[in-house]
């Protein structure tokens, strides 16, 4: 119909007209309460940021001399985080000399990624940033599914 009938229509029902599809040939209009239309609006907004879960880069760091019980202890700190959903990252923090064999972190990051296999697959290989050698693990796609699943429960 014409804009004017429409607007006419509009004022007569004490409505807003809303171009709800301006790319359209011609415009798409409605008649609708605006105020009414933008708090629903809103309120699907909310639902939606709410029930959306936030993926987290976590971190886990060790040293190149790290003790066995030790590197055991930040393998189950990984594996609990990886379970939860979130991304990891492993870094080997180096001190003075001890950059000048980042094999022995090279190897650390190989042994923590094999040990995380059945619950992660590596995103990014070592690398060396500075002093810092790091890898990046994310849940295998069944331990996401197991994440959703918790998350919903507790819900």
């Amino acid at each position: 119909m014409p804009l004017a009938q429409a607007r006419e229509t509009a004022r007569k029902q004490s409505l807003d007209l809303v171009e709800v599809a301006p790319t359209a040939a011609p415009p798409v209009c409605r008649l609708l309460d605006y105020g009414k239309f933008k708090y629903e609006q809103a309120k699907r907004e909310r639902g939606d940021r709410r029930s959306q879960k936030i993926s987290l880069l976590r971190e886990v760091r060790l040293r190149p001399k790290i003790g066995d019980h030790d590197f055991n202890a930040k393998a189950r700190t990984a594996k609990k985080l990886l379970t939860e959903g979130d991304k990891l990252k492993v870094t080997i923090m180096f001190r003075g000399r001890e950059v000048t064999h980042p094999e022995l972190g090279w190897k650390l990051l190989q042994r923590m990624a094999k040990d995380l296999e059945d619950v992660s697959t590596m995103e990014r290989q070592p690398s060396m940033e500075g002093r810092r050698m790091n890898i990046i693990l994310t849940p295998s796609n069944a331990q996401k599914s197991k994440a959703k699943e918790s998350q919903n429960a507790k819900t």
